[in-house]
C-alpha cells in the first residue's frame, strides 16, 4: 500500500509540474510585499518568508470579517470569537504575541490582551502579508509570534462613490461605503463601514461544575448580540513629485448586548460591553532623485472600554470621598469606564541605497502609552514612554541570472529603551539564496514584549467567597522569544511549493503569582482584615516552546486557480498552576497539531457584461487542546462562493456575491463553560451587492520619462 501511495504522489507530482511548464506565472507570485523587510521586494524574490492573501483572493472569498478570512485562507491561524476580542492563535501563540499592522502602522484596539479586529473594514482590504515568527527588531514590541499586515486600497479617482452591502443569516449586516475625490495635488477618501450581527446560540445546555445537575434552558448565547460602525478620513497633498503629505482620522463605536437569563451563577448579566476608539494621524513621504525614501508619521490612538449597566449592580468603585469599595452601587443607564488605552507614536524611517549591494533601513521611533482605569489603578492613571533605534541591511551578494544577485543577506539590530525595563538588544538575520526556480531561506530573529501598564500598575479586588487582590509589579522584565525557520520555495509557471520548519523559544513569560498576604499594601490589609483573601502579583514565571511544519501548494492556469495549505503544530510550556501554586509542563491552551485549508476557483469572462466566479473552500482542524474545561472538538467545514460582475462600463461596476458557508451544517454543541473547536452556529447563507461609480483619474505630478523608465528597471531587478 505504501508503494502505491508513493507511485501514486509522484505520478501527480510529474503531471503537476508538466502542467504547470505551460502556464504562466501565478498572479500571487507578481505581487510586492513589504513587510517582512520593510522595503518592497517580489513575492518570491523577499528575503522573509511571507505568505500572501491576495486581492483575487479576497475578492472571490467573500469573508465576512477578518476573523473570517484569515481563518479561511492560511491554516496558521485559529479563532474564537468572544466578548472581549477575537481569540486569536498564530502558530501556537494567542493575540498578545501577534503584531498587527494597517498599512505598516500598528493597530490599537486591544482589551484583555485580545485583538478587536472589527476596526478593520473587510471591503476595504487591497491584500494580507503575514510573516511569522519574532520580528521585534523591525517592529518592537509584541511581535514574536508573527506580524500581519492589513494592507488597504488605494484610490486615486477623480470622483469614485461605492457601496457595498452584505447581509446573511442570524441577521449579519456588512455596510461599507465608500467617497473619493481627486484634484490635482489633493486627494481624500472617506469610509465609513457598519457591522451587525444577532448573535446565535448553539445549545442551552450550562456547564455547571458546581451541580451534577446541568442546565437545560440557559440564555447564554455562543456569540452575543452585537453591532459596530467606524468613520474615517484619509488626505493627501502632493507638493511636488518627491514630496507627499497625509491627514487621516476615525471614530469608532461598538456595543455588545447580553442577554438576560434567569440563573444568578450562570446567565444573569447586569451590563453590557460598549468601546469607543479615535485616531489621528499626519505624515509625509520624501522620495530623493536617487531613489532612497524617507517617512515621517506620528499618530494618536484612544480605545475605550466600558461597563454598560442594564440593571442595579453592586461593583467596584470609589466614593465621593475617592475611597475605594467593593459594593458600590451602579443603577441602570450608568456606564462605568472599565480602561482607556491611548498611545502616541512618532516613527521616522529612512531607505537608503549604498552602492549596487546594499540597501540601508534605518528609523527612530518614540512611544508614549497613558492608561485610564479608574477601578484598576492606584491612582487611577499610568504612563511610560519607549524609544528605539533601529537599522537593517540587504546586502546582495554574488553572481547569479543576469543582474540578480544569487544570496542576500539581511541582518538587523533594534536598541529599545523602556521604563520598566531599562535597554535591550534585540537582533535578527535572514539569508536567501537563489537557486533557479528555487528559493531557500533560514531565519533566525530574536522578538521581545515589554510589560503592559496594567501588568506593572493594577491594583485592584475582586469579591468571590473571600476578597481576591491583584498587583501589578514594576520590577517586570520584557518577555522574549529565540525563533529558528527553514524555508524552500519552488516556483515553475503557475505552480507554487513552500515548506518551512520553524522552533519558537518564549521565555520570562509574565503570569498572576499567588503571593503571602503580608506583600499586600498595609492600607488594603488594615481595611479588609481577614476578608482579604489571596494575594496574586505578576511575575516573570512561565516558558513556552512552539515548533511545527507549515506547508502549501498553489497551482493557478487561465482561469483556474487551486491549493492547499497544511500546519503541523507542537507545544509544550512550563505554566503556573494557581489551584496547586507551582509550575506545571503543559502543552499551550488552544493548540491542535493539525490544521489545514484547501480550495479550488474558476472565473470565466462570458461576455463584456458578465463575468462569473467560483469557490469552493474547505478548512480543518483537529482537537483544540485546554488544561481546564475540555479540550475543543476537531471540526471541518465547507463553503461555496460565487461572484457575478455585471454590466461593467466605464463608469459603473456593478458585483453580486452569493454563497453557503459550513454547507455540511456542522455545529458544535458542546455545553457553555466549556471550550469549542469552532462557535460557527451551522450552515449559513450571505449575499452582497457592490455599486461602484468612478468617473476620471487625479491628474498628479509625474517625474521624466527617463526617471520613469530607470524605477521601472530597478522594479524589475528588484
Amino acid at each position: 500500500m505504501t508503494r502505491r501511495l508513493g507511485v501514486a504522489a509522484a505520478f501527480v507530482l510529474l503531471t503537476v509540474n508538466m502542467m504547470a511548464q505551460k502556464t504562466l506565472e501565478g498572479d500571487s507570485l507578481q505581487e510586492v510585499v513589504v513587510t517582512g523587510t520593510g522595503t518592497q521586494h517580489l513575492l518570491h524574490n523577499a528575503p522573509v518568508q511571507t505568505e500572501v492573501i491576495t486581492s483575487r483572493m479576497l475578492r472571490q472569498y467573500g469573508g465576512r470579517s477578518i476573523e473570517d478570512i484569515l481563518s479561511g485562507l492560511s491554516a496558521s491561524f485559529a479563532f474564537a470569537e468572544g466578548d472581549m476580542g477575537s481569540q486569536m492563535q498564530m502558530n501556537g501563540l494567542g493575540n498578545s504575541y501577534i503584531l498587527v499592522l494597517v498599512d505598516g502602522k500598528r493597530l490599537h484596539g486591544d482589551v484583555g490582551g485580545e485583538n478587536d479586529l472589527s476596526l478593520i473594514d473587510p471591503h476595504n482590504i487591497e491584500k494580507i502579508e503575514i510573516v511569522k515568527g519574532a520580528s521585534s527588531a523591525l517592529y518592537g514590541s509584541d511581535a514574536i509570534a508573527g506580524v500581519i499586515n492589513i494592507i488597504t486600497k488605494k484610490h486615486n479617482e477623480a470622483l469614485l462613490v461605492e457601496n457595498t452591502t452584505r447581509v446573511g443569516s442570524y441577521g449579519d449586516v456588512r455596510q461599507h461605503n465608500g467617497l473619493g475625490l481627486g484634484s490635482g495635488q489633493w486627494k481624500s477618501y472617506t469610509n465609513f463601514q457598519a457591522q451587525h450581527s444577532d448573535g446565535w446560540q448553539n445549545t442551552a445546555v450550562e456547564w455547571t461544575p458546581s451541580s451534577a445537575t446541568p442546565v437545560t434552558d440557559s440564555r447564554n448565547k455562543t456569540v452575543n448580540r452585537h453591532t459596530n460602525w467606524q468613520l474615517s478620513e484619509q488626505l493627501t497633498f502632493t507638493l511636488n513629485p518627491q514630496l507627499e503629505l497625509y491627514a487621516s482620522g476615525s471614530y469608532y463605536r461598538k456595543g455588545i448586548y447580553r442577554p438576560k437569563g434567569k440563573y444568578p451563577k450562570y446567565d444573569v448579566k447586569t451590563f453590557d460591553m460598549k468601546y469607543r476608539n479615535a485616531s489621528a494621524s499626519i505624515g509625509g513621504k520624501w522620495t530623493t532623485e536617487r531613489k532612497d525614501v524617507v517617512t515621517l508619521d506620528v499618530d494618536w490612538n484612544s480605545h475605550a472600554y466600558y461597563h454598560a449597566f442594564t440593571s442595579t449592580t453592586l461593583a467596584e468603585g470609589f466614593d465621593e470621598t475617592g475611597r475605594f469599595v467593593l459594593d458600590f452601587p451602579y443603577f441602570a443607564g450608568q456606564q462605568l469606564l472599565q480602561s482607556n488605552q491611548q498611545r502616541t507614536m512618532a516613527h521616522l524611517k529612512g531607505v537608503f541605497a549604498l552602492g549596487e549591494s546594499h540597501r540601508l533601513s534605518t528609523g527612530l521611533e518614540a512611544r508614549y502609552d497613558y492608561l485610564e482605569a479608574p477601578t484598576s489603578i492606584a491612582g487611577r492613571t499610568a504612563s511610560d514612554n519607549t524609544e528605539a533605534l533601529y537599522l537593517q541591511d540587504e546586502w546582495q551578494l554574488l553572481a547569479g541570472q543576469g543582474t540578480t544577485k544569487a544570496l542576500t543577506l539581511t541582518p538587523g539590530l533594534r536598541l529599545n529603551r523602556n521604563e520598566v525595563f531599562g535597554f535591550r538588544l534585540t537582533p535578527k538575520f535572514s539569508a536567501m539564496l537563489r537557486l533557479g526556480t528555487l528559493r531557500l531561506r533560514a531565519s533566525w530573529s530574536q522578538g521581545f514584549k515589554t510589560p503592559t501598564l496594567k501588568e506593572t500598575n493594577y491594583r485592584y479586588l475582586r469579591e468571590m467567597t473571600t476578597v481576591i487582590m491583584y498587583l501589578g509589579n514594576k520590577k517586570l522584565n520584557a518577555q522574549t522569544s529565540n525563533y529558528y525557520s527553514l524555508n524552500a520555495e519552488y516556483t515553475l509557471g503557475g505552480l507554487n511549493l513552500t515548506a518551512t520548519g520553524y522552533l519558537n523559544r518564549v521565555d520570562n513569560m509574565i503570569t498572576l503569582v499567588t503571593i503571602p498576604r503580608s506583600e499586600a499594601p498595609a492600607e488594603y490589609r488594615q481595611q479588609y482584615g481577614e476578608m482579604l483573601g489571596k494575594v496574586r502579583r505578576y511575575e516573570n514565571m512561565e516558558d513556552a516552546r512552539t515548533y511545527g511544519l507549515d506547508f502549501s501548494l498553489r497551482y493557478t492556469h487561465r482561469d483556474f486557480s487551486c491549493g492547499l495549505s497544511y500546519s503541523y503544530l507542537d507545544t509544550d510550556a512550563h505554566v503556573y498552576d494557581n489551584t496547586h501554586e507551582r509550575l506545571e509542563k503543559v502543552t499551550i491552551d488552544g493548540m491542535a497539531h493539525h490544521k489545514g485549508s484547501v480550495f479550488a476557483t474558476w472565473q470565466h469572462v462570458f461576455s463584456p457584461s458578465y463575468k462569473l466566479g467560483l469557490g469552493l473552500y474547505g478548512r480543518f482542524s483537529s482537537k483544540r487542546y485546554y488544561q481546564l474545561d475540555g479540550d475543543g472538538d476537531g471540526f471541518h467545514t465547507w463553503r461555496l462562493s460565487t461572484t457575478h460582475d455585471l454590466g461593467h462600463s466605464r463608469r459603473f461596476d456593478y458585483r453580486v456575491e452569493a454563497g453557503i458557508d459550513n454547507l455540511l451544517n456542522y455545529c458544535d454543541r458542546t455545553p457553555h463553560g466549556l471550550h469549542l473547536g469552532t462557535t460557527t452556529p451551522g450552515r449559513t447563507v450571505y449575499a452582497t451587492l457592490t455599486v461602484r461609480f468612478k468617473e476620471g483619474k487625479r491628474t498628479k505630478f509625474t517625474n521624466n520619462s527617463k526617471s520613469n523608465f530607470k524605477q521601472k528597471q530597478q522594479d524589475e531587478e528588484d
